[in-house]
């Protein structure tokens, strides 16, 4: 379709989308905002032009069921990222979406849960899919949260009804081949009471000279008792601008958990956040982010404490070689939020004498039945650990490595033992 942003464009695909009037409205109220808004006055800069844009690019007519059904460009990409292999070893549930459609979908359970691409659930689950979209994060909160609802395409939706426990976790996986295409998903996850979703991210693009734009928006409803845990394994090509708005509603004596791996990107600026809006509610985010040459990762999150007795926790590890890995996050207990407790770890290695690192937390307090803790700590290699090991026999490049993977130890475990080993692969590459 045209490379041009335009309201003619986004007329052309809600149409070619067939989707109902409200969406086409919301569509272009969200343009109308995009055209308003300005870039943010805080992070990385952003040097790439909304007119190099493509966006939007589909391969495949409708999303298949069956993988044979797939194209053979689109089959022999997936199956050369290994995603294909996982899927029957690992998961109980699969979207693949390649440039700016799902183009196969899997749903292994017979639980009741509903496990769509985000455009389906459209059509197939209209008063469920508005009773919440758009209702955590709004379209006008900044300049890629209204373009995002200008073009939204792809993404996942899922409700996982009460009291339901899958055995093994869903997978979306998103991938950009094209040159400066934009890829615009759009997830929606509804966790209802007493219920549990483990729900795991991955993202990669091919590398090009010209820059390429990510700018998804995730919306979770996580219910009474519930529970959910997000994990992302981010490797996009250093020519990507990854630009996403995350954040999670959290009710009466339920969990939510980030696990964010930032390893790829150009410019990175994501900072999932909870909003604990029920009692005892919990929050917890655990991050890394390696920032090699030419990249600026400028990551974190965000703990909104409103109900009572609600505790939150934020552990960020940054890397950097070369590059800059930033640490920039909020933690806000409020007034109404008593007895609440928040805590706050970043800690940052400095590989060589051009890495760059900062720090920018926001930190509140409101109430005085409440505390809240952060440590921060920057250090550069350590030359005498990196010399016992070398002395061992061990080469210089593998003791790096080692110092490396243990710095992150308490990431990795955090994940599924196939996503540790290829987090290993990654950093080592």
């Amino acid at each position: 379709m045209k490379k041009k942003l335009s309201k003619e464009f986004i007329i052309e695909l809600s149409a070619l989308k067939e989707e109902p009037k409200w969406m086409l409205d919301f569509r272009l109220k969200s343009y109308e905002k995009f055209l308003e808004l300005e870039n943010p006055t805080f992070g990385p800069c952003l040097d790439f032009s909304f007119d190099e844009i493509l966006y939007y690019k589909n391969e495949e007519e409708k999303f298949k069921e069956n993988w044979k059904e797939v194209s053979k460009n689109v089959r022999n990409t997936f199956c050369s990222l290994g995603v294909v292999d996982a899927e029957e070893k690992y998961l109980d549930g699969v979207s693949n979406q390649y440039e700016s459609e799902v183009v196969y979908h899997k749903n292994k359970t017979d639980k009741g849960i509903i496990f769509l691409s985000t455009d389906e659930a459209l059509k197939l689950y209209p008063e469920l899919f508005k009773k919440y979209f758009n209702t955590l994060v709004k379209y006008d909160e900044n300049k890629y949260t209204a373009l995002n609802g200008a073009v939204w395409s792809g993404g996942s939706f899922i409700y996982i009804p009460k009291k339901t426990v899958l055995d093994r976790p869903l997978q979306s996986y998103f991938r950009i081949d094209t040159e400066s295409l934009g890829q615009f998903e759009r997830t929606l996850i509804i966790v209802d009471e007493e219920a549990s979703l483990d729900y795991i991210e991955g993202c990669t693009a091919k590398s090009y000279s010209s820059s390429s734009l990510h700018a998804g928006v995730v919306e979770i409803f996580v219910k009474n008792s519930a529970s959910m845990r997000y994990s992302t394994i981010q490797n996009w090509s250093t020519d990507v601008y990854n630009l996403v708005t995350k954040r999670a509603l959290v009710e009466d004596h339920a969990k939510m958990e980030w696990i964010d791996g930032n390893i790829g990107s150009k410019v990175t600026m994501k900072y999932p956040c909870c909003v604990l809006k029920g009692d005892f509610a919990i929050g917890r985010s655990i991050s890394v982010a390696y920032a090699k040459e030419n990249q600026v990762l400028d990551a974190g999150a965000k703990m909104i404490h409103l109900g009572k007795q609600t505790k939150s926790s934020i552990i960020s590890k940054s890397i950097a070689s070369i590059g800059t890995a930033n640490y920039r996050g909020t933690t806000r207990i409020t007034k109404e939020a008593s007895d609440s407790v928040a805590e706050v770890k970043c800690d940052t290695i400095l590989l060589d004498d051009l890495a760059q690192s900062d720090t920018y937390p926001t930190n509140v307090v409101e109430n005085n039945t409440s505390r809240l803790s952060h440590e921060a700590t920057v250090s550069k290699l350590d030359q005498e650990v990196l010399f016992y090991l070398m002395s061992h026999g061990i080469t210089e490049e593998r003791a790096k490595e080692l110092i490396i993977t243990g710095f992150i130890s308490d990431f990795k475990r955090e994940l599924p033992m196939e996503y540790a080993v290829e987090i290993n692969r990654l950093l080592k590459e």
